[in-house]
């Protein structure tokens, strides 16, 4: 029986820290963009309603 000596208290803090990185991993994926980003999209939205306001036709 030679096995590898493994602490359980590290064991369980590494696999603790890879859980964490994991779960900001996927929140920045999600959630995480640029400043820059965020205005730039902004921008383009607000640009296509304009286009779509334009040709709304007006019937009164």
């Amino acid at each position: 029986m030679s096995g590898k000596v493994v602490s359980l208290s590290r064991a369980r803090k590494t696999r603790a820290r890879d859980e964490k990185k994991r779960k900001a991993d996927a929140n920045a994926a999600k959630f995480g963009r640029t400043k820059a980003e965020r205005e730039a999209e902004a921008a383009r939205a607000r640009l296509e309603a304009g286009r779509l306001d334009d040709h709304r036709r007006d019937e009164e």
